[in-house]
């Protein structure tokens, strides 16, 4: 299948349906490991912690385990490892999350955790449990993505399958019944993203002409969609090299509003209910600016002037897997359009070895 795609990039992107329900298929035979989780977690604070796509995938399950009353931090490993680490006492739940498990902040991090009644209990989250943070952890987890040579995209998605279930069992849920209800969303999270990547090349293409030859290109979300529009301004740099900045929808207006205007690109993730409506009125002034824009949305809502994604129902804890296919595509074909080889690293690698 994969030889149909003219390079691995594309193919990863294109395959990341796949992906999502290979991790809700290996969610069953984790069965034993997420009914580990409430001992665990024994009324622990609740810090999620991880670096680049991992940690942006935190913003699903952290804004989940808020709507369920459940307070949980959000701090990336960097910052835990060297200015916070005096929070991580004996109660405290660590839930990594690392594609690979060897990123250098992660494993340091987790490695000199002190030892005995004082040390945070660790839940992994990783692509397979072969590495140092999998073997370190008290409770390891497996996305199940499969092989990926190139920027996060199927083990994006697929940590957003495990984490959901995670933030079911810590919400207070049986890991059955958790199980059983990601499996479902996760199904409709795979249907959903394979609508997104009907006619990849022409919708790539589409993509492509409406960012035309625009120099400021913001992401911008809430909640849950954040961890779209982080993904996707880091895909953008990381794939593309093109200058992206990801920002909090409301946080726009205080300041960067100024960016508005017909130099300027927006891309208007709108996946919380509970701020739909926020998010196209600003989707609407945006147009008005004359900045392009782009709306994705699960309802498919319609600003005129906009161009717009439906994504169809799909579970908020898991909408961010098909909201940033359409940035990935257009990553892709401006990594094509500017002579770079999509998906190749020239100065950071897959994984990152070094602080």
């Amino acid at each position: 299948m994969l030889e149909k795609f003219p390079d691995p990039f594309l193919a990863e992107i294109s395959t990341q349906p796949a992906a999502i329900r290979r991790a809700a298929a290996g969610l069953h035979r984790q069965l034993p490991a997420l009914r580990r989780v409430p001992a665990v977690r024994n009324g622990r604070n609740l810090v999620f912690t991880g670096m680049g796509g991992s940690y942006d995938a935190c913003y699903a399950p952290v804004t989940a385990l808020a709507s369920a009353g459940v307070t949980a931090l959000m701090v990336d490993s960097a910052e835990l490892l060297y200015f916070r680490r005096a929070t991580l006492a004996g109660r405290t739940l660590l839930v990594v999350v690392s594609q690979s498990g060897e990123s250098a902040e992660v494993v340091r991090l987790v490695s000199e955790l002190d030892s005995g009644a004082e040390r945070p209990l660790v839940v992994s989250v990783t692509n397979g449990v072969g590495n140092p943070l999998a073997r370190l952890a008290n409770v390891a987890l497996d996305s199940r993505a499969g092989q990926e040579q190139g920027p996060s995209t199927m083990t994006f998605g697929a940590a957003l399958v495990v984490l959901a279930a995670l933030a079911d069992v810590l919400a207070g849920h049986s890991a059955e019944d958790a199980i059983r209800r990601i499996d479902h969303e996760a199904q409709r999270a795979a249907d959903s993203t394979e609508r997104v990547l009907g006619a990849v090349e022409e919708r790539a293409g589409t993509l492509r002409s409406w960012l035309g030859d625009r120099s400021v290109l913001t992401l911008l979300a809430r909640g849950a969609g954040r961890a779209a529009s982080e993904m996707g301004a880091l895909t953008l740099k990381e794939a593309a090299r093109f200058p992206a900045e990801s920002m909090q929808a409301a946080q726009f207006r205080h300041g960067p509003l100024e960016l508005a205007g017909k130099e300027a690109a927006v891309v208007v993730i709108a996946i919380e209910p509970v701020t739909r409506e926020l998010d196209t009125r600003l989707a609407g002034e945006l147009v008005g600016s004359g900045a392009a824009v782009l709306l994705i949305t699960c309802d498919g809502d319609q600003v005129e002037g906009a161009q717009t994604i439906a994504l169809g129902e799909v579970d908020r804890g898991l909408a961010a897997a098909p909201a940033i296919v359409p940035i990935q595509l257009l990553a892709w074909r401006l990594a094509v359009d500017r002579g770079y080889r999509p998906g190749t690293y020239t100065r950071a690698s897959k994984i990152t070895t070094r602080e």
